[in-house]
């Protein structure tokens, strides 16, 4: 007996394909689609305008692999930390984080991560796996729930800044962005997403030739290749040279700013010197910057940056015309802010 194909890895052309195979006329195929990824459904049961018969033979041919919760932790700031298991019972996380004008949802790209930054939790995790970009789309699904149970409101904005670096999954990070994107799928505007990446600069450069225009974050943390070596290790094949390049070109082709991301270390990345190579970077691209509060990860020795070093720091780059922004800390109580992303067991139950 064949294996079971998984529907959600067709193209519309695909599925079409497979369903001539069934000998089902070409709008059945689109309304399966359609079910997928318009109206997100978890099940052929859901299904409901297809008939019982074609349902059953549905689920004889294909496997639909949704993304299940298995526990939900809300904090005290409303932000909500959803752990998700996949159909291979691997586990990832993701967070909602409600604001005054919008609802956030952070999505991971990978089981674990491969790029071991010294100040971030998952970086303890091996990379497991990469997902699929049904399973990334899920991860939306199931916090636009969340949204709009305890905010009354859906998602606005989507974040890939969860598990993992998400252009060394980059098929599947972009596979994701343009189902979200679609009118087909979540018909989301693409300004309302963000990539965050660690500074791979081979992948910056393709999707800006690929014509994508979501914004794009860098996670900076230090100014200069000395202090980013100590702290990133992807810096040593990506040096920031490298990846200003990168960046500059991806703003001259979509006309979008840059985030710099660049958490405050205590005695590490947070005196005037370090204020003054920042300026330096910010001012070779068209950008702003997301001062990060650090929340300390058990096992670090980097700790948060004393705050009247960071109202120091702020104030310096204020001084020089910086676009500058300091980002609070969501979800500590329950593990879910910047950098605290991580299993404590590998697999589900």
């Amino acid at each position: 007996m064949n294996a079971k194909k998984d529907i959600r890895k067709f193209s519309l052309e695909e599925m079409i394909t497979e369903f001539e195979q069934l000998q089902e006329p070409k709008f059945r195929a689109r309304q399966v689609y359609e079910w997928l990824w318009k109206k997100s459904a978890r099940s052929f049961d859901e299904m409901t305008s297809l008939s019982k018969e074609l349902r059953i033979k549905m689920q004889e041919r294909f496997l639909l692999q949704a993304v299940q919760e298995h526990i939900v932790q809300k904090s005290k700031d409303g932000t909500v930390k959803l752990g998700m298991s996949l159909h291979d019972k691997r586990l990832i996380e993701g967070v909602m984080i409600p604001d005054d004008d919008r609802n956030t949802a952070c999505v991971s790209s990978q089981v674990g991560c491969s790029l071991s930054c010294s100040f971030c939790a998952t970086g303890f995790l091996k990379r497991d796996r990469n997902l699929d970009w049904g399973e990334i789309y899920d991860q939306v699904i199931l916090l636009n729930k969340y949204a709009l149970e305890y905010t009354n409101k859906p998602l606005t904005n989507i974040v890939y800044m969860g598990m993992g670096e998400p252009l060394l999954n980059y098929d599947n990070v972009m596979k994701s962005i343009r189902i979200i994107t679609s009118p087909e799928g979540l018909n989301m505007a693409q300004k309302r997403i963000t990539v965050s990446t660690s500074g791979i600069a081979k992948g910056i450069t393709r999707l800006t030739d690929e014509g994508m225009k979501f914004n794009l974050a860098l996670s900076l943390h230090a100014a200069t290749d000395e202090k980013r070596d100590k702290i990133m290790e992807i810096n040593h094949s990506n040096n920031l040279e490298t990846v200003m390049n990168a960046l500059t070109y991806f703003h001259q082709k979509t006309g979008n700013k840059v985030t710099f991301e660049y958490i405050l270390f205590d005695k590490f990345n947070d005196t005037m010197e370090d204020a003054d190579n920042l300026v330096k970077l910010y001012n070779k691209v068209p950008s702003f910057i997301n001062l990060i509060e650090y929340n300390n990860v058990e096992g670090v020795t980097l700790k948060k940056a004393k705050s009247e070093k960071r109202n120091e720091f702020v104030a310096y780059l204020r001084n020089r015309g910086v676009n500058v922004a300091v980002r609070r800390s969501r979800g500590k109580d329950i593990d879910a802010a910047c950098g605290q992303l991580a299993n404590k067991n590998e697999t589900a139950a």
